[in-house]
């Protein structure tokens, strides 16, 4: 019998990058085969069948990527979340911090109206930082998050935790140790 391969299958480990001791857990190769995407695109979905979402949320830059197949899957719009100075027109911003320093992210301030329903997307969950300023954003705009969803979690990291104490509900494919 031939056995199927899994979403972690199609990620490639690079040992090292950006910097010693990490290793980064590159989707690239995963969105590269029509398979493995697809495979991807269907389980990130698949908790939140027949529930209704307005908008999903992209976390720059992978997100852009899956959060544009999921969208498109669920006949729903999509709002890009990009870093500060990325997006043209008025914007509202949230700073968070990062293993050596702080970053900001933005959106639009007319891209999510209240009460919409909203699903997260990335391809990697860490500290939670980056999704963290996200649900801010979405929340500050009057959106309500009914999940959030990535390929990748980073256990080990705190992400999931973190997310889960604000009172999201998280789902990720597969999960690395270490980071």
């Amino acid at each position: 019998m031939i056995q199927q391969k899994q979403v972690e299958d199609y990620i490639r480990s690079i040992v090292d990058f950006p910097q010693e001791g990490i290793i980064f857990r590159d989707v690239t190769t995963l969105f590269a085969d029509p398979r493995g995407f697809r495979i991807a695109v269907d389980q990130l979905l698949h908790p939140y069948a027949g529930l209704r979402f307005d908008k999903v949320v992209g976390l720059e830059a992978r997100g852009f990527i899956l959060g544009g197949a999921v969208a498109h899957q669920l006949s729903a719009g999509f709002v890009p979340i990009r870093k500060k100075g990325k997006l043209p027109g008025a914007v509202i911003s949230e700073a968070y911090t990062l293993e050596y320093g702080e970053a900001v992210v933005e959106v639009h301030d007319d891209a999510i109206r209240p009460g919409e329903r909203i699903l997260l997307v990335d391809d990697l969950l860490a500290t939670g930082g980056t999704a963290e300023a996200g649900i801010k954003l979405v929340e500050r705009l009057g959106g309500e998050i009914i999940g959030c969803a990535f390929i990748i979690d980073l256990p080990d990291l705190g992400g999931r935790t973190r997310l889960e104490a604000m009172g999201m509900d998280v789902h990720a494919l597969c999960a690395f140790e270490g980071h």
